[in-house]
């Protein structure tokens, strides 16, 4: 609708168990993540303890999972957590909502929760199922003019929604309080060796100490002392599982491998010099202490010394020890004690960054501490496919064509069309199939049933000289909705890359607002695609007019109910495609063109050409029915003053919004159509443009149809299929008795 390459991804822990061997850690760019929610890491220990089997691993009451090798001294502890930030379920609604609780409940960033709006989720239930779901989001069509609108920025104005009508529909999920909620993001690689993606700065350490398992496995015995290598948990809330640990292993020295976080600075004393200001992905292994401007001591001297001659780069930075919280005395880390970790960009953000040389660095350091020798060269991968065979809606929704570049979609909808269907593609695009064998004296009046190919995203104004790309806009939406989320970049070649939309500036400061404003929306974005420079980022084959899209899929939620970015307006493109095919070839004396247009989303340019060619060659309609979304005000943060159209109670008359007024008497008439052929329809006033308003100019009258959407232009888009259903059958009655 239109608006006025490497072993490494640290978001899967992927595992196979060969014999009686430890096994080897894999992880894959595009694969989804075991969430682990703070205390409710239960499910990836469990990944972890099978991945390690063949080293007897051992587990207390708090999760941490756990192996030691040898014995006597001195006893050495390498750990690092496993659990990141998120939500767990505090209320159901009567009707059918999640109402959340933060996890830690002091938010990592001014950004976390907001970042959240509008974003896939899973639930986890008690029984290791995960229940797909979306956060609420507002719909940017329903805005305007509007007085007090939630900000998303709170859990009080956060919902979870997984599809269902009431709080018993929830409970007969599986789903209920307690459970914890994670997004549903996949990694995205960036530009040669960084990984983007959900909590990478908590797992690059489970990797690294994974396969740094799998490389000691064939000579444990050869090990001075005691070696204990830990997978912590509930880090985020206190750091009670690193704290068990010293509690129940007293070791003599500790190795922390996880997220170097800035120092907690006392009001009464000076800061310390900032060290890490200019520190990004790719340079290299950081250690963290209390004052990087003061001579390196101990372990961490000693692994500064280890990584010099071996060319691994170290800095160190000034850092908070790992954090330990308690009512109680805190426990005192070992006095020999170093802590390691990573550079990253967008730091506890969906799109958070880091690199894939740096994370090998490291595993290399501790490798070459531990056992005193060089990590042995290792080639390794997975491989699968899912084998789905999607449905027709589903294979259109997972189709990338932002607005501009919809030959993709164009193509699909080729080959879901009956072999009989004679299409055309005419100047701008559009996808045309006439029906009907009207002859020319013929009193049938003349019909256009249009639905757009094109979705909402980003296109390549130009490279900047630091290597970054300064986006321009594809369509309308919320930026809280994309900014600091991980993207797709489609290349001219139909190869793509990862990107990372950046945030606003001084989004990680204390009182960061978002920026809101009349242009908000239009306005240019950069995207980090892991380069320094122009002539890296042209390397990667980008060009001036690539685009960008988020990343989608295609998830069924509870009943008929589903989420997926485009179902604007993939769901009308596969209402046109059902309907086709129950008409057949043999529509008779009518006269029907089905359109399929581009560009709906940047000012509907192709039904602007499609209008003027047909009225041109004097064959234009006398009724044009666009079929693009009902954006519904069904949704717990909306006003339902109007827009009030609740999803799976059939399809809706959009008979006003802001680019056209139906006049009623066909409404009336679409109404009594449906109720003729039991068909369930509503009717109401919405917001945004209709293909269909191009028409008018050329005396056509113009007749919206639609479905009721949840969060439009948003990855957490919501339709009920049986209003899917619903529109499919009416363009059909249409069709044949308008």
């Amino acid at each position: 609708m239109k608006m006025p390459r490497c072993f490494f991804s640290v978001l899967v822990v992927w595992v196979s168990v060969i014999a009686v061997e430890p096994a080897t850690s894999q992880f894959n760019s595009g694969q989804e993540e075991t969430p682990a929610v703070s205390g409710y890491e239960q499910q990836l220990a469990g990944e972890i303890r099978s991945a390690i089997k063949g080293f007897s691993p051992q587990t207390d009451n708090l999760g941490n999972v756990y192996v030691t090798i040898g014995s006597g001294s001195p006893h050495r502890l390498i750990v690092t957590p496993i659990d990141q930030p998120g939500y767990v379920i505090s209320q159901i609604t009567q009707d059918g909502y999640l109402r959340v609780q933060r996890i830690p409940q002091r938010a990592p960033n001014a950004v976390f929760d907001l970042l959240h709006a509008a974003q896939p989720v899973w639930v986890m239930t008690r029984d290791a199922k995960r229940i797909p779901g979306v956060f609420s989001g507002l719909s940017v069509h329903l805005q305007p003019g509007r007085q007090n609108a939630p900000t998303m920025a709170h859990p009080d104005e956060m919902y979870v929604d997984i599809g269902a009508s009431n709080a018993a529909e929830v409970r007969a999920a599986g789903v209920d309080v307690l459970d914890p909620i994670s997004l549903a993001q996949s990694p995205q690689f960036i530009g040669t060796d960084e990984t983007a993606g959900l909590a990478t700065g908590d797992r690059f350490g489970s990797s690294v100490l994974l396969e740094l398992l799998r490389l000691l496995a064939g000579h444990r015995a050869n090990l001075p002392g005691t070696l204990t290598i830990a997978f912590a948990t509930r880090q985020w809330t206190g750091g009670r599982g690193l704290d068990r640990l010293l509690n129940e292993l007293h070791p003599d020295e500790l190795i922390y491998v996880g997220r170097i976080m800035p120092p907690r600075i006392e009001e009464s004393k000076p800061a310390p010099a900032a060290t890490n200001e200019a520190i990004t992905p790719g340079s290299g292994v950081l250690i963290g202490v209390s004052d990087a401007s003061a001579a390196l001591s101990g372990l961490s001297a000693e692994l500064k010394k280890i990584g010099d001659s071996h060319n691994v780069r170290i800095q160190t930075v000034t850092a908070a020890p790992p954090a330990m919280t308690s009512y109680a005395k805190a426990t005192p880390l070992p006095a020999r004690f170093a802590h390691l970790g990573v550079p990253s960009h967008y730091s506890v953000t969906p799109a958070e960054t880091i690199s894939t040389a740096d994370v090998s660095a490291l595993q290399t350091l501790l490798y070459r501490y531990i056992a005193g020798k060089d990590v042995p060269r290792f080639e390794g991968g997975i491989g699968g496919s899912r084998g789905v065979i999607p449905t027709d809606l589903r294979e259109l929704t997972e189709t990338y064509g932002a607005s501009g570049h919809e030959e993709a979609v164009r193509e699909q909808v080729k080959k879901l069309l009956p072999s009989w269907a004679k299409l055309e593609t005419d100047a701008a695009g559009n996808l045309v199939l006439k029906m009907g064998s009207a002859k020319a004296n013929s009193k049938a009046q003349k019909l256009v049933f249009i639905a757009h190919m094109d979705e909402i995203g980003y296109q390549v104004r130009s490279i900047e000289p630091d290597g970054r790309l300064l986006m321009d806009v594809l369509g309308g939406g919320y930026t809280e909705y994309f900014l600091g989320h991980v993207m797709v970049l489609h290349k001219a070649d139909g190869s793509t890359v990862g990107g990372v939309l950046e945030l606003p500036a001084k989004w990680d400061q204390p009182g960061f607002e978002w920026p809101h404003g009349p242009k908000a929306m239009d306005e240019p974005a950069y995207m980090y695609v892991g380069t320094h420079s122009a002539e890296e980022t042209q390397k990667l084959g980008i060009k001036g007019g690539d685009w960008a899209t988020v990343p989608k899929k295609y998830r069924p939620l509870i009943g008929t109910r589903a989420n997926a970015r485009s179902f604007d307006d993939r769901v009308g493109c596969a209402a046109l495609i059902e309907a086709v095919k129950a008409l057949g070839p043999n529509l008779g004396d009518r006269q029907i063109t089905f359109i399929w247009s581009t560009e709906e989303e940047v000012g509907l340019k192709g039904a602007a050409v499609a209008a003027e060619r047909m009225a041109k060659e004097g064959n234009g309609p006398d009724f044009v029915f666009a079929i693009d979304t009902f954006v519904s005000s069904d949704s717990p943060i909306e006003s339902k003053r109007f827009a009030d159209a609740e999803i799976g109670n059939g399809f809706v008359i959009r008979a006003v919004d802001n680019s056209n007024i139906a006049p009623r008497e066909y409404v009336d008439r679409i109404v009594k159509l449906a109720n003729e052929n039991k068909i369930p329809v509503q009717y109401g006033v919405t917001g945004g443009g209709n293909d269909g308003a191009v028409f008018v100019r050329y005396g056509a009258v113009d007749v919206p149809l639609g479905w009721p959407l949840r969060y439009s232009h948003s990855p957490a888009e919501v339709i009920d299929t049986r209003d899917y259903d619903a529109l499919s059958k009416i363009v059909a009655v249409l069709a044949k008795q308008w």
